[in-house]
């Protein structure tokens, strides 16, 4: 299986991975193999909790957010996965660091919104997602739609680890429409609290029909 990504007419870059595996609703549903991605990091990665509150929950720290970019981009299919068409136009793109409040980055996240209505849901920029919407009890369904294992130079940088990293993107649907388009991955720093990831080269081997 390999995700569609919408064409870009955006200027501002997003860090999407260049995957090496990827696997689609089918193989999340039914789970990875252990050799794959060890069960405590399917609990992360696979699962519909918030990623903030689990990586609090791992930490012991609070989960804050480092805002790296607000962009309109209007209509434009940004390079993003085909299901942004899912979310209604103009849109506003966001870029987010999640860490510690120590500083320690555990994950990256990009967020496209419908931009005349993103205020509804982040009514302070500044705090994470679940944070906001968790302040104002609004009821969501998280709908993921695919999971990465992939490569980025970019992130690699930036969490100062060499990859490969695991990824996925998802829906938020509240009241029976999407409301955002999420894609996240996370810093291999996690092993520290969840243990090794599982084989780097297991993907190669892996089912071909969860790829």
């Amino acid at each position: 299986m390999t995700v569609s990504l919408l064409p870009s007419t955006c200027s501002t870059p997003w860090y999407a991975l260049e995957p090496l595996w990827q696997g689609d609703a089918a193989a999340i549903a039914q789970g990875l193999p252990h050799d794959l991605l060890a069960p405590a990091w399917q609990i992360l990665i696979l699962g519909d909790g918030s990623p903030t509150r689990h990586l609090q929950l791992l930490t012991g720290e609070t989960t804050e957010v480092d805002v790296i970019d607000m962009s309109p981009i209007g209509h434009a299919g940004d390079r993003a996965p085909a299901q942004l068409q899912l979310i209604p136009g103009p849109r506003l793109r966001r870029q987010v660091w999640l860490r510690t409040a120590s500083g320690q980055r555990l994950a990256y996240a990009t967020s496209w919104w419908e931009a005349a209505h993103v205020d509804e849901y982040l009514q302070n920029r500044a705090m994470p997602i679940w944070t906001n919407l968790a302040q104002r009890k609004v009821e969501l369904y998280r709908d993921i739609q695919a999971v990465y294992l992939g490569h980025s130079e970019t992130l690699a940088a930036a969490f100062g680890e060499p990859g490969p990293f695991w990824g996925r993107h998802y829906l938020f649907w509240h009241e029976r429409r999407p409301i955002t388009l999420i894609y996240e991955v996370f810093s291999p720093y996690l092993c520290r609290y969840l243990g090794p990831m599982g084989s780097t080269a297991s993907w190669a081997n892996s089912d071909p029909t969860l790829a």
